[in-house]
C-alpha cells in the first residue's frame, strides 16, 4: 500500500532555487545532463578514489541507482518503490524530483564514503555538487511533504537496509576464508602449491618499500548479500572448471594456459603483424563461446563495416588496459555505466524505454536505465562471487609457474617430462637445452637453466612506462607474469568466474532490452585510444580505435581482454557470460515490474 501525501510539495521550476534558498542561487551544473547522471558522475568519480571493490561498488551502484529511482517514483501514481515506497503531488514534478533525488543521493553518498580513501575529495565534491544544484546541504528533516525530506527519508532507508543486508558494511566488507595454499611470492621465482586447482594469493610488492602483504580473499561472503533479481542462486551454477590431474578436465585445464601464454606472446609493438578489430571481422560470438567472425552489414547503414587494421601488439595491449579497471578506476561495473552515458549521449539514440512507446525526458531515461543496469550488475556481482567461493579457483600465474616448475607433459621420454607439467608448443613453450641456449640461439641468455622449461611471453614491466616496453621474449616459466602494474599483478580473490565477464554480458542484456536493440546507435560503437596513453608501459604508437556492432561485441570483449592481461582461463570467461546473461535479464524484467506497480512483496 502506498503511502499518498495529503500535501502538495510546494517545488519551484528546475532552473531556479527552491524556496527558501539566496535569490541569487542559480545552477551550475551542465543543463545537458539531468540530475540523475550528474549524481551517477559523482558516484564514479568517489568509486575512482577508493579501493578497487568491484563487489562493494556494484552494491553502491544499484543502492544510488535504487535511492533515485524512489525519489522519481515518489511522484508517479503507478510505480513502486525499491527501499521507500511513498506517494506525493507536485505542482513542478520534475523540479521535486530534482529535488528529491540529490536529497537521497547525497545522504547515501556521504555515508557510504565517510571512510573510504577517498573520503575528503568525495564529501567535498557531493557538498560542492549540491550547491551546484541550489540544495542546502543544512535542510536534513526527514518529516513532512518537501521534496528535501522525502529525499532524506529515502536516503536513511537506504542507508538503513544496508546495514543488514548481508554485505557486513558496518566491519568494512570483511568477510571470512582460509586458503588452501600458501601465497605465492610474485618478486621469487616459481610457486609450491598444495593444491594447483585452487586459488593462491599473492605477496605482491606495493611499490613504496613497505613489507608486502598477503592478498586477502575480497568479498568472500558476498553470495548472503541480498539480491534484487536472482531467484536462486543455485539455478545459476555453471558447473565446475576444469581441473589439473582430472581425466576430464587435465587437457583443457593445460591448453587454457597455453592459450594465455599465446595471448601474452602477441603483447609486442614491435612484432609485425596487424589484425582487423572491426565488427565486420570480430564479434557474433554465440553465449558463452568464441569463434565468432563478425558481421558482413551494418544493419543500421545496410553497408558493410569498414576493416579496422590495427598493429596485433597495439590491440592486445590496449584491450588488457581499457577493459582492466583495477586501482584508480571506476571498477568492471562503473565502466559499463561509462558505457551506458555514452550511448545515451548518442544524437542517432531515440530515448524510447524498450524501444516502444513515446520518447521520454532524460530524467526518466537516466533513471530508470541506471535502475535496471546497476541491478544487474550488483546481482552479477552476487553470482560470479558464489561461484568464486564455491569453487576457488586458481589464476594464470600460479598455473603458468606452477606447471612450469614442474616441467614438461608432452614427451614422456623426454627431458623434464612431469605429467602435471606444461604441453610442450615449438616457438612458445620449450625445454632450454644446450642447443637452444648456446650464443646466439634464441635461448642464450637463460643458458645457466638447462632443463627448465620457457615460454615466449611478455617480458614484464619496463624501469620507465612512459618511453619503454616490456615487449615479449623467451623468459623462464617460473617467473612469467600477467600484463599488468607490478603493485596489482591479479585481483584479490579467485579466477572462476571471471567477473568481468559477468558484470559485462549483465550490463549488456540490460542495454539492448533497454534501448530495444543489441546494437549501438547506428549499428557501431567506438572508443578511440590516442597514442601514448596506455598507463602499463609506452604506447600506441598509432590510436587504436575499439569498435563493436552489439553490446554483446563489447562484453565479449571485456572478457577476452583478462586472457590478454592474463588475468583469467577461458573456462572463467565463458561461464561468467552466461551467468552475467542470466542475471542481466531477469534484472530487467524486475525492473520494469517496479515501473509498472506490479511488483510483488
Amino acid at each position: 500500500m502506498r503511502l499518498v501525501a495529503g500535501l502538495i510539495a510546494l517545488a519551484m521550476v528546475s532552473t531556479a532555487c527552491t524556496a527558501g534558498d539566496a535569490a541569487d542561487c542559480h545552477r551550475t551544473v551542465d543543463p545537458s545532463r539531468s540530475v540523475a547522471r550528474v549524481w551517477n558522475e559523482v558516484l564514479l568519480d568517489a568509486i575512482r578514489r577508493d579501493a578497487p571493490a568491484p563487489t562493494v561498488h556494484a552494491r553502491n551502484l544499484f543502492h544510488v541507482s535504487a535511492v533515485t529511482w524512489d525519489a522519481w517514483a515518489a511522484y508517479d501514481p503507478v510505480a513502486t518503490g525499491y527501499f521507500v515506497d511513498e506517494y506525493h503531488r507536485a505542482r513542478d514534478v520534475t523540479a521535486a524530483r530534482e529535488e528529491a533525488i540529490s536529497y537521497a543521493a547525497y545522504r547515501l553518498l556521504s555515508h557510504r564514503f565517510a571512510r573510504s580513501p577517498g573520503a575528503g575529495e568525495s564529501l567535498a565534491e557531493f557538498e560542492s555538487t549540491m550547491d551546484s544544484l541550489c540544495y542546502p546541504t543544512t535542510r536534513a528533516s526527514r518529516v513532512g511533504d518537501s521534496p528535501s525530506a522525502v529525499g532524506n527519508r529515502i536516503g536513511e532507508a537506504a542507508i538503513a537496509f544496508g546495514g543488514s543486508d548481508g554485505s557486513n558494511e558496518i566491519d568494512g566488507y570483511r568477510g571470512q576464508y582460509a586458503p588452501v595454499n600458501l601465497p605465492l611470492a610474485v618478486a621469487r621465482s616459481g610457486t609450491r602449491m598444495e593444491d594447483a586447482n585452487a586459488w593462491q594469493p599473492l605477496f605482491i610488492p606495493p611499490g613504496d618499500g613497505s613489507t608486502p602483504r598477503a592478498q586477502q580473499f575480497l568479498s568472500p561472503h558476498w553470495t548472503e548479500v541480498i539480491p534484487f533479481a536472482i531467484e536462486s542462486i543455485d539455478d545459476l551454477d555453471p558447473g565446475p572448471p576444469p581441473y589439473l590431474g582430472d581425466p576430464a578436465g587435465d587437457r583443457a585445464f593445460k591448453d587454457s594456459a597455453v592459450e594465455v601464454i599465446r595471448y601474452s606472446s602477441y603483447l609486442d609493438p614491435r612484432v609485425d603483424q596487424t589484425v582487423d578489430i572491426g565488427p565486420g571481422h570480430m564479434g557474433d560470438n554465440p553465449l558463452g563461446s568464441g569463434g565468432g567472425d563478425g558481421r558482413e552489414l551494418n544493419p543500421v547503414t545496410g553497408v558493410p563495416y569498414e576493416p579496422n587494421l590495427v598493429a596485433l601488439g597495439d590491440f592486445g595491449r590496449v584491450l588488457a588496459e581499457f577493459w582492466a579497471d583495477g586501482p584508480n578506476s571506476e571498477t568492471p561495473p562503473g565502466h559499463w555505466n561509462t558505457i551506458a552515458n555514452f550511448v545515451s549521449d548518442s544524437p542517432l539514440l531515440v530515448r524510447r524505454i524498450g524501444g516502444e512507446g513515446a520518447e521520454v525526458d532524460r530524467l526518466e531515461w537516466d533513471v530508470k536505465l541506471y535502475f535496471a543496469l546497476n541491478g544487474a550488475v550488483h546481482d552479477a556481482a552476487i553470482a560470479a562471487w558464489w561461484a568464486k567461493w564455491y569453487y576457488d579457483y586458481t589464476r594464470p600465474i600460479s598455473m603458468i609457474r606452477y606447471m612450469g616448475g614442474l616441467g614438461q607433459s608432452t614427451d614422456p621420454e623426454g627431458d623434464s617430462y612431469h605429467p602435471d607439467g606444461l604441453p610442450l608448443v615449438d616457438g612458445l613453450i620449450e625445454v632450454i637445452t644446450a642447443a637452444s641456449s648456446a650464443p646466439g640461439e634464441r635461448h642464450a641468455h637463460l643458458s645457466g637453466h638447462l632443463g627448465e622449461v620457457a615460454v615466449r611471453a611478455w617480458m614484464g614491466g619496463p624501469d620507465d612506462a612512459e618511453r619503454e616496453v616490456g615487449g615479449s621474449g623467451w623468459i623462464r616459466a617460473v617467473d612469467w607474469m600477467p600484463y599488468q602494474k607490478a603493485t596489482f599483478v591479479t585481483p584479490p580473490f579467485p579466477g572462476y568466474v571471471s567477473g568481468h565477464s559477468t558484470f559485462s554480458r549483465a550490463a549488456a542484456e540490460v542495454l539492448a532490452a533497454f534501448t530495444g536493440s543489441e546494437y549501438f546507435p547506428g549499428g557501431l560503437g567506438e572508443w578511440k585510444v590516442p597514442p601514448g596513453s596506455l598507463q602499463f608501459e609506452a604506447g600506441p604508437a598509432a590510436p587504436v580505435t575499439l569498435q563493436w556492432a552489439t553490446y554483446f561485441d563489447a562484453s565479449d570483449q571485456a572478457g577476452i581482454s583478462r586472457l590478454y592481461g592474463g588475468i583469467h582461463v577461458r573456462a572463467d570467461d565463458f561461464a561468467g557470460r552466461v551467468m552475467g546473461s542470466t542475471c542481466g535479464t531477469e534484472a530487467w524484467e524486475k525492473a520494469r515490474e517496479y515501473w509498472t506497480g506490479s511488483v510483488e512483496g
